[in-house]
């Protein structure tokens, strides 16, 4: 069973009055642990900080999902999902170190700002001892660096910049989503075996740090075989009629459009797109393309007929056959009747991933819950054998091509896997120039 944040709160408001009597906030009163809230014996606290409202709220509301069926299993109720799975075989639904998980939620809004805030609430009031959430990557790098203040462990949630861990990352945060060079990276040899090396494109860009790299990575990738960049143009977060932005498209020269949007923005930019005509267009003497680098289910389905025969590249997808994505997939159907996104999936991956490093690192301390996570190598969730690399803290896994399906066969089938291009592939130093700037520094355990 859950608490809601109301309910979370009244519990530990004694504790915040004893911690007013020392004159010292809860949050840093460690002195014992010798990091930022340790929790008791009998139960420990994370903090699901997603967007509720703003233009990533549906994959918001999807991770939130994952996230309580996460905490379900974890605490030894349903099914267990990836718990039999997973290669580690560190949890046995007995909570974490013994402890029953329960968890506060808050609203990002999808605006840094906002997430800071709400994130800041629930590690000073709460309790919380790991934050994990998020759909954008503005939030994700506003919130990675508040946690490694705070002293806690930040297990990010849909974050697709290389600023993540590239030029942002720090040593108290973990990404397992796949970023932005990597969707490049998988996806320049099907696009170059589908539509040739000679296309001039047309970007148009989320104007903010998902977009500009997610953009770089694109632009780079499909240059070196060939292609011609003829414009980019930068559109706003909260953009929701593209049409101003999809006039000039045909008299451009370009015969390739690349939406680097998500969530709600590329739905309403695809819509757009195809009522201008593009997807019957000619240009060049070679047929109109769209290309979006980041999928998701549910963009497809808000975009619906629109994505078909359309590539893109997502970082896992329901119809997977390994028996991680399956146990998944039939845990999180049974619950809530649908399959699950790859925002759900990153989501409920990131909460089991730090409960078996707590595990295994034998305390919740946040220092040693990153070295328990530091060049950890594990199976059976999803992705196939992956890695979180020690340099920068990020995962390296397969990644999917995907493309709009012709002929779906409900509201859900709406993608098919048509490459699984291996880890080696989409793996890079971490020095490369697209990573370049910043340091992990050091480890913080807070008080």
């Amino acid at each position: 069973m859950t608490k809601s944040n109301l309910t979370r709160r009244g519990v530990l408001r004694s504790g915040a009055i004893a911690g007013a009597a020392l004159g010292v906030p809860t949050y840093l009163r460690a002195q014992e642990s010798g990091f930022t809230n340790a929790p008791g014996d009998s139960s420990v606290t994370l903090g699901f900080n997603v967007p509720q409202t703003g233009p990533y709220a549906d994959e918001g509301a999807d991770e939130l999902r994952a996230y309580e069926l996460a905490v379900e299993h974890l605490n030894g109720g349903g099914d267990g999902g990836m718990l039999p799975t997973f290669s580690s075989q560190e949890l046995d639904g007995s909570g974490i170190l013994g402890r029953k998980v329960e968890y506060v939620t808050g609203d990002t809004q999808t605006k840094s700002d906002a997430a800071r805030a709400s994130a800041r609430s629930m590690i000073e009031k709460d309790g919380a001892i790991m934050i994990t959430g998020g759909s954008s990557s503005g939030v994700a790098v506003a919130v990675q660096a508040l946690c490694q203040e705070a002293g806690v462990i930040f297990m990010s949630g849909l974050t697709h910049s290389n600023d993540t861990t590239g030029k942002d990352k720090r040593a108290n945060g973990f990404r397992h989503f796949f970023n932005s060079y990597m969707s490049g990276a998988a996806l320049a040899p099907v696009l170059q075996n589908a539509y040739g090396t000679d296309r001039k494109a047309y970007h148009l860009t989320a104007d903010y740090n998902w977009g500009y790299t997610t953009e770089e990575a694109i632009r780079s990738s499909t240059e070196a075989m060939g292609w011609e960049t003829v414009a980019a143009v930068k559109t706003p977060l909260t953009q929701t009629d593209f049409s101003s932005y999809i006039a000039p498209v045909l008299q451009s020269g370009a015969d390739v459009l690349v939406l680097n949007h998500y969530g709600g923005n590329m739905v309403n930019s695809l819509t757009n797109a195809v009522q201008f005509g593009l997807r019957e267009a000619t240009a060049n003497g070679k047929q109109f393309e769209i290309v979006v680098p980041l999928y998701s289910r549910l963009m497809a389905r808000g975009a619906g007929e629109n994505v078909k025969g359309i590539f893109g590249s997502t970082n896992w997808h329901w119809s997977l056959q390994d028996e991680g994505s399956q146990a998944f997939v039939k845990s999180f159907g049974t619950k809530y009747g649908f399959p699950p996104s790859q925002a759900a999936h990153t989501c409920y991956v990131q909460t089991l991933l730090y409960a078996d490093a707590v595990q295994r690192a034998g305390s919740f301390a946040p220092c040693a819950v990153a070295e328990a996570l530091e060049g950890f190598e594990f199976d059976g969730l999803g992705n196939g054998p992956t890695l979180y690399r020690a340099e920068d803290h990020q995962c390296f896994k397969d990644v999917l091509v995907v493309r709009g399906k012709e002929n779906p066969t409900s509201e859900f089938d709406l993608l098919e896997i048509v490459e699984v291009t291996p880890a080696d592939q989409v793996t890079y130093a971490p020095d490369h120039p697209q990573f370049a700037g910043g340091a992990l520094g050091d480890c913080n355990n807070g008080a």
